[in-house]
């Protein structure tokens, strides 16, 4: 007889793992876009999101206005003179970096700093107000061009200061008005002039100079810092080794300021750039000489050109604008553009 095998219990059936959750889209996963594999993602966003706004908004090209962030205008109801602590902030300066005020002055409370700060900070108001005045000017002239796209919007980095006040300038003129700020860390707001769907903030410096200078014919530089140096010497970089597919009108405002800080003729004198590069931009004082040269050399070169005219006929005949570039839906059709 065959000798019987004990009973085996039955092996329990598998258990299934729990159900899984329907995975992020690659763009909705925050972890992936906000990594540095997202990076390229990010900057491309930084191109297409503001080209997007612009065409919306019906933008075709720009005059920037730089120059000091850091001092907060005299207004009429406050009179009162601060000093902010960094490029696009705040927060005030600490009280021994803040202009003296006349009463301290005339105590003999006053640094020779604070005493300084107390004269330059009523010449930035002044600069202020200049820069509210040709806004104001460029603005209203602009304005009052024809055509379906609005031309040389008056532009500015978004911020306090000299920024402000060009914006200021357009928005009391009745126009739209660009920001174009950068996010820093430490706190910031953008001006209160801006038109709202024109108030951008950008991570990238560099994305930031590429809007600057893709859509300016016309550049006004104010009295400033760092960031003011910045811009203008690229700005004047591009245009001297003819990067600029366009005629870019340099204003440098401020004479007796700038002349102080940077002596360009020694450049030139030196061989440092060639003296036909001190061609490359203007010196004014008032807003009216500002004004007049901006008229004149837009119209000439932006408004009269053989360019312009080919790019109306162009528009006209086509229906398709050209600058800033078309979008899909120009190009394609509703239909195709709005597939996913």
């Amino acid at each position: 007889m065959s000798e019987s095998k004990p009973d085996t219990p039955q092996s329990p059936a598998a258990e299934l793992p729990d159900p899984l959750a329907r995975a992020l889209l690659a763009y909705e996963n925050p972890d992936f876009i906000n990594s540095p594999d997202g990076r390229l993602i990010r900057v491309i966003a930084e191109y297409q999101e503001p080209m997007a706004r612009f065409r919306r908004e019906r933008i075709q090209d720009t005059v920037v206005f730089f120059g000091s962030a850091r001092f907060l205008p005299l207004d009429e109801a406050h009179a009162q003179l601060q000093l902010l602590d960094n490029t696009g902030s705040t927060r005030a300066a600490p009280p021994e970096e803040q202009p003296a005020t006349p009463e301290a002055i005339a105590a003999g409370e006053a640094s020779d700093l604070q005493r300084k700060r107390a004269v330059a900070a009523v010449e930035m108001a002044h600069y202020y107000e200049d820069a509210r005045k040709l806004g104001a000017l460029v603005a209203t002239w602009a304005c009052a061009l024809p055509g379906r796209r609005h031309r040389f919007v008056v532009t500015s980095g978004g911020g306090p200061g000299i920024m402000e006040a060009a914006n200021r300038g357009a928005f009391e003129a009745g126009c739209k008005t660009i920001g174009l700020n950068i996010k820093l860390p430490f706190e910031q707001r953008p001006n209160p002039y801006l038109t709202p769907a024109l108030n951008f903030e950008f991570h990238y410096f560099f994305m930031r100079k590429y809007w600057f200078a893709y859509l300016a014919k016309a550049l006004v530089v104010f009295p400033g810092g760092f960031g003011t140096l910045d811009e203008m010497f690229e700005l004047l970089t591009l245009a001297q080794t003819h990067k600029l597919a366009k005629q870019m009108t340099v204003i440098i405002y401020g004479s007796t300021y700038w002349k102080k800080v940077i002596n360009l003729e020694a450049m030139a004198e030196h061989g440092a750039i060639s003296i036909k590069d001190l061609d490359l931009f203007q010196f004014v004082d008032t807003p009216e000489e500002a004004f007049e040269i901006l008229k004149k050399s837009l119209t000439e070169n932006h408004l009269d050109s053989p360019y312009e005219h080919q790019q109306r006929l162009h528009e006209e005949q086509t229906g398709v604008p050209s600058e800033p570039a078309p979008s899909a839906q120009e190009l394609l059709g509703p239909d195709i553009a709005k597939t996913r």
